[in-house]
């Protein structure tokens, strides 16, 4: 019997050390293009900071808006000039390959409308749209667009947003065309991202 009870001890004791391993955390890719809405920015960046592992891509319109130093220290940032800094000859990494491979998710807030005729266009004249172009769309994208009223109710917009929907990327309505609150987008993704993980899982 005393045997039998320093077996459930001895038990207890290595559940008791088991070290707790935290979830990880899931990798964002975040980007901005140039829009006023970009000085939303760093306030969604913190927002994602929350709850993931973030990556953040500026196009060269966008840094004139965004606040850079709203943004964490630690938080990797990558613009154009990044984008062949590190290559030197066949076989080298190429950045928008490479962060494209590491996002598990990619959000694009604000989305201008320059950057969505672009992506609709199939061009990779930058490193944000070069990484779309790379995309996985198996890995989910989100973008929330930002722009003037007039541009948001163009045909041209319309035809736009139902053609990035076509390849799979989902898209958080602005309201009239105004960058969303930045809480409401980083839910958005989150729930999204819950989800996926639940159904990956068989949780129902």
């Amino acid at each position: 019997m005393a045997s039998s009870s320093a077996t459930l001890l001895g038990k207890r004791k290595s559940t008791a050390l088991a070290p707790h391993v935290a979830p990880r955390k899931p990798r964002i890719l975040l980007a901005a293009c140039g829009c006023v809405a970009a000085k939303k920015f760093a306030i969604l960046c913190n927002c994602f900071l929350k709850w993931a592992d973030v990556k953040v891509v500026l196009t060269k319109a966008s840094q004139r808006f965004v606040d850079i130093a709203g943004i964490p220290q630690f938080v990797a940032m990558y613009t154009d000039g990044y984008e062949w800094l590190s290559w030197k000859r066949l076989g080298d990494p190429v950045l928008h390959i490479e962060l494209a491979n590491w996002a598990e998710i990619m959000v694009i807030a604000p989305l201008s409308a320059d950057t969505l005729s672009k992506i609709v266009r199939g061009s990779s004249g930058n490193l944000l749209t070069s990484i779309v172009r790379a995309w996985d769309y198996s890995k989910p994208m989100f973008v929330a667009t930002a722009m003037n009223t007039l541009m948001w109710r163009h045909p041209l917009t319309e035809r736009h947003c139902i053609s990035i929907d076509d390849l799979g990327i989902n898209l958080i309505p602005p309201p009239a065309g105004e960058l969303d609150d930045p809480d409401f987008i980083s839910n958005t993704v989150r729930l999204s991202y819950d989800k996926r993980m639940q159904k990956q899982q068989g949780v129902v």
